[in-house]
């Protein structure tokens, strides 16, 4: 845009996590205060030597959603609000245009001197403070034709951590994970392994460093570097998402040269009518997840960004090595149509496409008066119920 802002911080609305609009604190508009990944609570902070200060700084989130989403929101707030019986079960869907934009940012005083130019960076308040922020990555989420379950993209910055390599992986032995230079989120010359990125019910990670993305481009690989045999034909679309990458790179002259697209995961709907596809959502529920073979998941099938799911690339506690289709986990994992919802003192397990979207369901409880640590308590307590169901189905296909 001509005043350096990105189209999503100029066109979208942003929101908290409970979908209230947060307004401009000293004329500027990015305030940001969220610190904590979805589902997981996990902190990330970057590595200290990787500045040219030596200061380690916490990465924050942001929330933007298209005036469509607002609008329809606004307007299933008042049914479901009024008639409870419709939170349980129904197959309304959020229109085409509906769009989600998640960014994350860390303070370039994260970043060595002269970097910050390659980064996409705004003004910020962070805790009442001015401070410039660099956007590390994005997920866009938003509904097409055909698809009321949303497309998940996600967007990141190159090079801010290391790949776990498959190709040096074996049937009994994790790869080394090291780097043998500073970066953003891993300590040269250190090692990290599968519990680098393990998520703790009991203690969420807290600004731990030496993170590692466990699927480039989300695409499921396995010991030797191969393709897992799963719902999506393969090596296709890793093709497609090279492809796409190499060409639109190639059309870039600014900042955004540094960005590449890193997958999107979506369902099989072709050929259903809307009814069905939101029926189809709705029965399905967490399954709609699944990466097995047969399975109606299309796409990046282990599709996540490294600063938003950092420790949620498997819900198994098992090393690399041991990781297989049934581990595999994505958006949909969580992102599904099933949800709790608590109105007053009342929770209600509902299912509709609506659910899908986590700040609309915190967007409902908060409007019928239920305190933000109550909605956050009951939001933790649906990922757990997605890990269960998740390892759950591990289980049954040992």
């Amino acid at each position: 845009m001509p005043n350096g802002k990105a189209l999503f911080e100029d066109s979208l609305i942003l929101v908290d996590n409970q979908m209230t609009p947060v307004q401009p604190v000293s004329g500027v508009a990015l305030v940001l205060g969220d610190t904590s990944q979805a589902g997981s609570q996990g902190v990330l902070r970057s590595n200290a030597a990787y500045s040219s200060s030596n200061q380690s700084h916490t990465v924050y989130y942001s929330i933007y959603v298209s005036d469509i989403m607002k609008r329809m929101s606004d307007s299933m707030k008042v049914v479901l609000l009024k008639d409870t019986n419709a939170l349980k079960n129904n197959n309304v869907t959020f229109p085409v245009g509906s769009l989600e934009v998640k960014a994350s940012w860390i303070s370039i005083k994260s970043l060595p001197a002269g970097q910050a130019s390659n980064y996409h960076t705004s003004e910020a308040i962070i805790n009442g403070q001015k401070d410039t922020v660099a956007l590390l990555g994005m997920h866009v989420v938003g509904v097409v034709i055909n698809h009321p379950e949303f497309i998940w993209a996600t967007f990141e910055h190159k090079d801010m951590a290391p790949a776990y390599d498959w190709t040096k992986s074996t049937s009994t032995q994790d790869a080394p994970v090291t780097s043998a230079d500073e970066k953003l989120f891993f300590k040269k010359g250190d090692s990290a392994t599968w519990q680098n990125l393990q998520w703790n019910r009991t203690t969420p990670p807290t600004g731990s460093v030496n993170i590692f993305s466990g699927y480039p481009f989300g695409i499921p690989l396995k010991n030797g570097g191969d393709t897992i045999n799963t719902s999506q034909q393969e090596p296709l679309d890793h093709d497609n998402i090279v492809s796409l990458n190499t060409c639109v790179n190639a059309g870039l002259t600014d900042v955004w040269k540094n960005y590449f697209y890193n997958g999107s995961i979506w369902i099989n709907t072709d050929g259903l009518t809307p009814t069905v596809q939101a029926d189809t959502i709705k029965v399905l529920g967490n399954a709609i997840s699944h990466a097995e073979p047969g399975s109606i998941a299309r796409g990046s099938l282990a599709a996540a960004n490294v600063t938003m799911e950092t420790y949620v690339v498997s819900f198994a506690a098992i090393p690399m090595h041991e990781m297989n289709v049934t581990t595999v986990v994505n958006c949909l994992n969580c992102h599904n149509s099933g949800s709790t919802i608590k109105i007053g003192t009342q929770s209600y397990n509902g299912a509709s496409p609506l659910y899908l979207s986590h700040i609309f369901t915190r967007y409902l409880m908060k409007s019928s008066g239920v305190p933000v640590d109550e909605i956050e308590m009951v939001k933790l307590r649906d990922f757990i119920n997605a890990v269960s169901a998740k390892t759950s189905v591990q289980s049954k296909m040992k």
